[in-house]
């Protein structure tokens, strides 16, 4: 996953940009959620990297999950609490498209 990509979404370092498609994504979470971002949802989750500014070592690549990574214990968590598979939409999905 490239650094830009998270920053043009809209998560930066100072927080997440108005109008941006990190700014969507924050609105339809916390409506999905009855008004609060999930911790460890997709938001928190790109925004925790966007404040970093760095999202190397995550193991979120071009080419796929990187084996061992952060990336692969939360795709790994996620499958367990959805009986075996990622769903569309979710976290790991979600930050992997990105």
């Amino acid at each position: 996953m490239a650094d830009q990509n998270v920053r043009n979404a809209g998560f930066t370092s100072s927080g997440i940009q108005g109008g941006s498609l990190a700014s969507s994504m924050m609105s339809h979470e916390a409506r999905s959620s009855g008004g609060g971002v999930p911790s460890g949802g997709p938001t928190s989750t790109l925004q925790g990297m966007g404040a970093k500014g760095t999202t190397h070592s995550s193991g979120f690549t071009s080419s796929g999950i990187s084996g061992g990574s952060m990336a692969s214990s939360m795709m790994s968590r996620e499958a367990s609490a959805h009986g075996g598979g990622v769903p569309r939409g979710g976290t790991t999905s979600t930050v992997q498209s990105i």
